[in-house]
């Protein structure tokens, strides 16, 4: 057989020695056998499909640096994989060479994987070791790729067990009361507005943060951007999920909450893009934080929050009667400035809204964080639905507990609660996707257009849905600690018949 070079490649008219695929030379009993296998690798490279048996030993950790590197994709992809790399893919296989990393590996770490963490997550890391592969393949570095999960294979039996919950969903009165629980453990009227937001136009979480104030229009919003919140705690501003960009159209009464919203909180420019945005988010003390607020004591002392503010910044303005029921409130409730001060950060933190105050207003309970278990949301009867009760001695101190909305609802629950309301009211389908940011490139969608009357349709449905929602929560109460709903049921109670 031929001379090569030493890593058996073949240059000026020379082939390499046999090799199998880990680069071993293969040796052969026979002359004969040699011979036809040289033959068969020389004919390979003459029609273009040898590959080098070498170079499949480059280490997976050198290929990883490598392969991420050549990435371009957006922020919060490359954010993902690096994760999937780094904390799971690189100290199991790092070390290994490419070309070495057989299916059984593969396997034996799946199975490992699965015993510390969801199986919904260990797919989606597997996935991206099967993209890793797959490039490593077509560059030649292997011939088959050890991560593809191969149909039919392994016991049929408890893979049920793999599939994630089903997603909830709320009615509309559960929206509503959710928006409304959610406004009063912020002790702001931005969540309300945000979460009917979200329940009746089935945006995305990125969208909705970064929605601003030039995209709302008299009819209708634009989404054009979306922020991205990133693990160095920046929001990259970027365009929407697979560039959906869309005109999602609103009813009449959801235009009035914005602009409403717009004229009390009169939005500025944020200091990281320049831009100003609908939606702002809670400062670091108030995100998770369960002590008394300026609110608390106000409530507790029967006055308003700008007198609690004058006993505490100029007490020589306020009688001494009152300063006396604002010290024992703040007493009372183990008030301190730090943690009960409303503060404003520029942008909603995915985890605090959804940990502290979405999941707590849909299930009725704070999350477990250490040292504290999870425990029920305790509220002081008065006025209803409660307004939680926070501060030393909270849970003596409460009436009672939320029930349930919806337990498990979360934040892009909304999202599935609108597209499946939608359904109900039999909207188009290509109305829908336009809605949604959806993609469908079929034929038939091809031959469908949206009309005028099947928007008009569509409003009109949410419109009674909403004021349906209304209604059910007058039945419960006439009024709302939560200013914007209060307004709007006095607003619905003059309306009706």
């Amino acid at each position: 057989m031929r001379t090569s070079d030493t890593h058996g490649c073949p240059t000026r008219g020379k082939y390499g020695t046999v090799a199998d695929k880990d680069g071993n030379t293969i040796r052969f009993r026979t002359k004969r056998e040699a011979e036809r296998a040289a033959d068969a690798e020389e004919g390979k490279a003459r029609s273009g499909s040898w590959k080098d048996p070498w170079a499949g030993q480059v280490t997976f950790g050198a290929y990883a640096s490598r392969w991420y590197a050549e990435q371009d994709l957006a922020a919060s992809t490359m954010q993902n994989y690096r994760r999937h790399l780094e904390e799971h893919l690189l100290p199991e296989f790092e070390d290994r060479t490419i070309a070495s990393i057989q299916r059984a590996d593969v396997e034996a770490w799946d199975k490992k994987e699965r015993t510390l963490y969801a199986a919904s997550s260990v797919k989606t890391w597997r996935g991206t070791l099967h993209l890793l592969f797959e490039d490593a393949v077509d560059e030649g570095l292997r011939d088959d790729n050890p991560a593809t999960k191969r149909r039919g294979r392994g016991k049929r039996a408890g893979r049920s067990r793999d599939r994630g919950p089903e997603k909830v969903i709320a009615d509309p009165l559960g929206v509503l009361l959710s928006a409304e629980r959610a406004s009063l453990l912020s002790g702001r009227d931005v969540e309300f507005v945000s979460v009917v937001t979200k329940g009746y136009t089935g945006m995305r979480w990125g969208e909705l943060v970064g929605l601003e104030t030039e995209f709302l229009r008299p009819a209708a919003l634009r989404v054009e951007w979306q922020l991205c919140e990133l693990d160095s705690g920046f929001f990259e501003r970027c365009p929407p999920k697979d560039d959906s960009y869309r005109t999602v159209d609103a009813p009449p009464w959801l235009t009035r909450l914005w602009s409403g919203h717009i004229a009390r909180t009169q939005p500025t420019s944020c200091r990281c893009h320049g831009k100003t945005y609908v939606f702002r988010g809670q400062g670091v003390s108030r995100t998770g934080e369960t002590g008394a607020k300026l609110v608390d004591v106000a409530r507790r002392a029967g006055v308003s929050t700008g007198t609690v503010s004058n006993v505490l910044n100029r007490p020589d303005a306020v009688a001494e009667a009152t300063r006396g029921r604002v010290r024992e409130a703040i007493e009372a409730l183990g008030f301190s400035r730090g943690g009960g001060a409303v503060d404003q950060a520029a942008h909603w933190r995915r985890n605090g809204l959804a940990t502290w105050l979405f999941t707590p207003a849909a299930s009725g309970w704070y999350p477990k964080k250490a040292p504290q278990e999870a425990r029920p949301v305790p509220v002081l009867a008065d006025p209803w639905p409660g307004v939680p009760a926070r501060g030393r001695g909270a849970t003596g101190r409460a009436d009672a507990c939320w029930v349930p909305v919806a337990k498990g609802l979360t934040p892009h629950g909304l999202r599935h609660t609108h597209k499946t309301r939608t359904e109900g009211f039999r909207t188009p389908t290509k109305l829908m996707d336009e809605r949604l940011g959806h993609m469908d490139g079929s034929v038939q969608a091809r031959y469908t257009h949206i009309t005028r009357e099947m928007r008009h349709d569509l409003l009109a449905n949410l419109t009674a849905e909403w004021e349906a929602s209304l209604d059910a929560r007058l039945a419960m109460s006439d009024t709302s600690p939560v200013g914007v709903l209060d307004a709007l049921l006095r607003e619905r109670s003059r309306a009706r018949p």
